[in-house]
């Protein structure tokens, strides 16, 4: 495989670690946990995994010979910047064990496990994919793993390849299921361990003991880089509005952290437009006046960042959405014969008053992919909508009611970005290179403590990476319970942007100067070799978080 020349540097690179970890280690207990909501239903579930103490590692100068471990590990859900060095952390923690440890990684995601399909990760392999973005080393899958039958079948692997733990590296609901397993295991005295490690671009994975989860730090300098250029573009060119959506269904941190970097005129954050019950119009009509109030002093361009989920964040819409879901649910035999020139009309029939209201006032395109663009689970695809064409025509329709009033003097031209997939498997930046090497690593001394149902912690992450904090977190300490297809389930409990945290409130200070002067900050791309203030910097979001 042709490399290029920043990969074959990059292979060089060696990760650091938490002093900790260096060395010989001993395993102290915390406090005991309970989860974050719904405790006795939690802990009915969860019986033999509730409860367990925070544990932390501290270094020891006594040696420990302990025999070698077989352990799998199954990359999940969506790809994130760094899974190769949890990998590889894993892999060198196992070795520092005993020298005959094996590590399998289970190949296309969770399936993997369930249909029997492994390799065995050697030194040769692992060397291959240090310090490389992607999940390409075993693949990745978003099967979930929550049947009795599918336990059992990875039961059957792991005994024929004497599988001592399984790591599970994924995102909220891929841990659920990584604690599901624990528990099932556990209950049924398997001999198998399982552990979870923290990753989601979108980094509504933390809480106390999770400061970030990893992938969230390369992905918004790679977003971040993207809409600096752009800025420079439109303040090059001076004659266009950037509508540019980023991905972050559930929450708005990716849009948040952006923001912090790049200094853009308009970020709009989806859990304030819940707080605020504000409408499609609300919004439309905050960005249309700041549209007008730099027109005024002859600025006819612009940044808007917009967060993904931004529609199912809307009170009115949502409250939509669940009528509809409901609505062609009970009536989808019907709703097949009406002829599809028909359809749209169907639907305002059947809406209560004030939803056929809202959904009338959407752009056509909007409304049919409302009706029409359907889940396999009868749901609509709201992240299929164009939201930043949406709202850039929407606000086009405003200005060009207010030009008649007066009440627009300037021109409004606008081009529309949405980016995602560009930063999910870039090459990690040296804060993700140590942060997932970290974790990695240290669910491998949790694997040696005997310790199952834990997710991978590393802390103290705005510190030099040797004053960072290993231990782990009972994954029951982090759940809830949710209703998902119509049932109460146990998951982890998404954490939202919250509006009296550090990085909105410092948003909240500065959004109104942004949105009439041009101050936009111009990040650069990632860079992996120089000062350490250049090279190592975390988020804005954590250290904005630590108070920092």
């Amino acid at each position: 495989m042709k490399k290029s020349s920043l990969q074959i540097a990059r292979a060089a690179y060696e990760p650091k670690l938490p002093a900790a970890l260096k060395g010989n280690v001993v395993l102290k207990n915390g406090a005991d946990t309970q989860s974050v909501a719904d405790q006795n239903d939690i802990k009915n579930l969860f019986p033999n995994t509730y409860g367990m103490p925070m544990v932390t590692f501290e270094a020891s100068a006594e040696k420990v010979n302990m025999p070698a471990v077989n352990v799998g590990v199954i990359l999940s859900g969506g790809q994130a910047p760094g899974g190769h060095n949890v990998i590889s952390g894993l892999f060198d923690g196992l070795k520092k064990i005993n020298p005959n440890s094996k590590l399998y990684g289970f190949l296309g995601g969770p399936s993997g496990l369930v249909d029997h399909k492994y390799v065995e990760l050697t030194a040769e392999i692992v060397d291959e994919y240090r310090n490389t973005g992607g999940f390409d080393i075993i693949g990745s899958g978003r099967t979930k793993l929550e049947e009795v039958e599918q336990f059992d079948k990875g039961l059957e692997i792991c005994k024929k390849l004497n599988i001592n733990a399984i790591v599970i590296i994924g995102g909220d609901d891929s841990n659920t299921n990584a604690c599901v397993l624990a528990e099932y295991y556990l209950a049924k005295k398997a001999g198998v361990q399982v552990i979870g490690c923290p990753k989601t671009i979108d980094g509504d994975l933390k809480n106390e003991m999770i400061e970030t989860s990893f992938g969230f730090d390369t992905a918004t300098k790679v977003y971040s880089e993207v809409i600096g250029n752009i800025e420079r573009d439109a303040n090059s060119a001076k004659k266009y509005w950037h509508f540019i959506k980023l991905m972050g269904r559930s929450a708005s941190h990716v849009t948040l952290e952006c923001a912090l970097q790049t200094q853009p005129n308009i970020t709009i954050v989806g859990e304030e437009v819940e707080a605020k019950n504000q409408s499609l119009d609300d919004i439309v009509t905050y960005i249309a006046q700041a549209v007008a109030n730099r027109a005024a002093k002859g600025l006819n361009f612009g940044i808007v960042l917009v967060p993904e989920g931004l529609i199912e964040f809307i009170p009115a819409i949502k409250k939509l959405i669940a009528e509809l879901n409901d609505m062609l649910a009970a009536n989808q035999a019907e709703f097949d014969t009406i002829a599809d020139d028909k359809k749209i009309d169907y639907v305002v029939s059947k809406l209560s008053a004030e939803n056929a209201a809202i959904f009338k006032s959407l752009p056509t395109g909007v409304s049919r992919q409302l009706a029409l663009e359907r889940d396999p689970h009868g749901n609509v695809q709201v992240s299929l909508i164009e939201t930043e064409q949406l709202l850039a025509d929407m606000v086009a329709k405003k200005l060009a009611e207010w030009k008649k009033d007066g009440k627009f003097v300037g021109k409004f031209a606008t081009q529309h970005h949405f980016f995602g997939y560009e930063g999910r498997c870039a090459a990690p930046s040296n804060f993700d290179a140590d942060y997932c090497y970290s974790l990695g690593y240290n669910a491998s001394m949790l694997i040696g403590s005997g310790k199952t149902g834990y997710m991978s912690s590393i802390r103290n992450t705005t510190k030099p990476a040797d004053q960072w904090l290993a231990g782990g977190i009972p994954i029951t300490a982090m759940m809830n319970m949710e209703k998902r297809n119509g049932k109460m389930k146990p998951v982890i409990q998404k954490a939202l942007v919250k509006l009296d945290g550090g990085p909105f409130k410092y948003f909240a200070s500065k959004r109104d100067e942004w949105a009439i002067e041009t101050a936009f900050v111009y990040p650069g791309p990632i860079q992996y070799f120089g000062p350490t203030e250049v090279c190592d910097q975390p988020t804005k979001t954590l250290k904005l978080e630590k108070g920092e």
